[in-house]
């Protein structure tokens, strides 16, 4: 199935390549949840996120030709999604915070309603939450990629245009952190 899609993506990529606007704006379709939720993540701003995410389909297309089929596409469009978010939080350097309210649109819906068990839930998304607008940019970025997109530190390194030991690096001092989050919050010993 997997290999199926694959083919079905390559075959998008090339139509869009050669100028057809269907064949991209499916591509859109497939990836627009996957795009937005980075930029979201990297950003903690709905309205901003949307931006990056049009400006992100934007640059693609008027890109797509020199896409090189060398790597992964999601991948290069994700590289572009990544590099205008770093660039947005360049611009504006401040803090990014998190709106809880518009973050949990996009986390897996609790199946067992129990009031205790909502509440405990909604106290930890919002735990976490906070400690992922705490982290450096880069940090923030390789955790999401790797821990939320389960992507390979290579194809990391290619969106974020940093090594692998970079990658790493940022990847262990984010996971580093939210242990001692865990364990302040009681979460862990």
């Amino acid at each position: 199935m997997e290999r199926e899609s694959n083919n079905s993506i390559e075959r998008l990529v090339q139509l869009a390549m050669e100028g057809n606007r269907d064949a991209f704006s499916e591509i859109m379709k497939l990836n627009m949840n996957k795009i937005f939720t980075l930029t979201y993540k990297m950003t903690g701003d709905k309205d901003v996120a949307k931006d990056l995410t049009q400006d992100s389909f934007v640059t693609a297309w008027e890109k797509i030709k020199s896409f090189r089929g060398e790597g992964n596409f999601n991948g290069w469009l994700l590289r572009i999604a990544s590099n205008n978010g770093l660039n947005y939080l360049k611009r504006i350097k401040q803090n990014v915070r998190f709106d809880n309210d518009q973050f949990e649109n996009h986390l897996q819906p609790n199946l067992n309603n129990q009031p205790d068990t909502e509440m405990e839930r909604k106290e930890m998304q919002d735990s976490v939450l906070y400690f992922m607008s705490t982290l450096p940019v880069q940090q923030r970025l390789a955790f999401e990629l790797r821990f939320y997109k389960e992507l390979p530190f290579k194809e990391i390194a290619e969106i974020s245009g940093n090594a692998i030991g970079t990658v790493k690096t940022n990847y262990r001092e984010a996971v580093k952190k939210l242990r001692e989050h865990a364990i302040e919050k009681g979460w862990r010993k």
